[in-house]
């Protein structure tokens, strides 16, 4: 993660979980048991691609003439997960001999329309790794019986669509539901790589879109200041949060012509320093550099004194009376600075818009984009 710019959390007393993508296998491999045998296991294990064994227990069991169904509720620990608790179910059938396994999105699974993600648009929204996973549990359990690997499997979540309302789905061009997601089948509480993974998804359909501009914006203030300011296509518009870094070196294999970065001015203050991880937790704002900023652009030392000793940068930003303008634009070009550099020599121009609570554009580097 470190590669990343994002900072370790400690996670060793919080519990980990399973990608819904697990859950799928594991649901999948029930269901085609109970297709051949007619009977579920229960629980129902699975080997993850690091080893891992878990056993999952079945919420909901059914058959019928010529197919199997298994669910199972996806728990992700303590992970702030919008699918914790989801129903992830698979409907498994025969297929002709020869045809292998094909996948279906079924109720509450999306469907890719946009290029740049790792499935062509048309695809059911089941990643790369879960569709591994469930060929060679299919492929496993038909060896076992004495059956050819042929089915198609149906992936469904009842109330996916509404909870897919809650990811940036819609704006990487998945319609209709969750993405059934999962590199390892494990969920690590706040390692925050479903986002980072999310920002390099959204830079490559960008890219597959054409866009010769996109922006990244530290929260929703912002991005709606920088879009209306810019006029970019929500496609266009990288869901950044706080991991700047991510994106930038994402950015830097896979370049845009221009990138926009938008935040706060607290935000953007710590890229100006050298932080490339935004969150609250694992870098802070320099009220010294800012004072220092301040006193180099000429305020008095009163002011000064009582930038130093604000509570937050917002009120430095107040406290900056007729500077404040001045400020955020040195802001502005330290930050830019910061990502140029990590740009390094990718063709990317960078410029950075600084807003304040309310979404007002206080600063920007450079100017000419006023």
């Amino acid at each position: 993660m470190d590669d990343e710019g994002v900072g370790d959390t400690p996670a060793t007393a919080l519990r980990r979980g399973w990608t819904t993508g697990a859950c799928a296998t594991a649901a999948t491999k029930a269901a085609w048991q109970a297709l051949l045998t007619g009977t579920f296991p229960d629980p129902v294990e699975i080997v993850l691609p690091r080893g891992q064994r878990p056993a999952f227990a079945l919420a909901i069991t059914e058959a019928g003439e010529g197919f199997a169904r298994a669910g199972i509720v996806k728990d992700a620990g303590d992970d702030p997960d919008v699918t914790h608790g989801a129903l992830i179910v698979s409907t498994v059938r025969r297929d002709a001999p020869g045809r292998g396994v094909t996948f279906v999105a079924g109720e509450g699974v999306g469907t890719v329309t946009k290029p740049g993600l790792p499935l062509p648009p048309g695809e059911p929204a089941i990643n790369p790794v879960p569709r591994r996973l469930m060929r060679e549990v299919v492929a496993d359990v038909a060896a076992a019986h004495g059956a050819s690997a042929d089915v198609v499997i149906e992936l469904s979540v009842p109330d996916g669509v509404r909870i897919a309302e809650q990811t940036w789905n819609g704006r990487l061009g998945i319609v209709g539901g969750l993405s059934i997601l999962g590199t390892t089948g494990v969920v690590i509480p706040y390692s925050c790589s479903a986002w980072i993974t999310s920002i390099r998804q959204g830079v490559d359909v960008a890219r597959a879109a054409g866009h010769p501009h996109v922006a990244g914006c530290t929260g929703s203030t912002s991005e709606a200041a920088v879009q209306a300011a810019l006029g970019l296509p929500d496609s266009a518009m990288l869901d950044m949060g706080d991991f700047v870094g991510a994106l930038l070196k994402h950015l830097r294999r896979r370049p845009v012509p221009r990138l926009t970065i938008g935040g706060g001015f607290a935000k953007l203050s710590k890229l100006a320093i050298g932080h490339l991880d935004l969150h609250s937790g694992r870098s802070q704002v320099d009220l010294d550099h800012l004072a220092r900023t301040l006193a180099a652009l000429g305020a008095d030392g009163d002011v000064v004194t009582r930038a130093r000793g604000a509570n937050t940068a917002l009120e430095v930003l107040e406290i900056a009376g007729p500077l404040a303008g001045a400020l955020a634009d040195a802001v502005a070009r330290d930050a830019q600075r910061v990502a140029s550099a990590v740009l390094a020599d990718a063709p990317v121009a960078v410029d950075i818009i600084v807003v304040d609570r309310t979404g007002a554009i206080r600063g920007m580097c450079p100017r000419s984009n006023r």
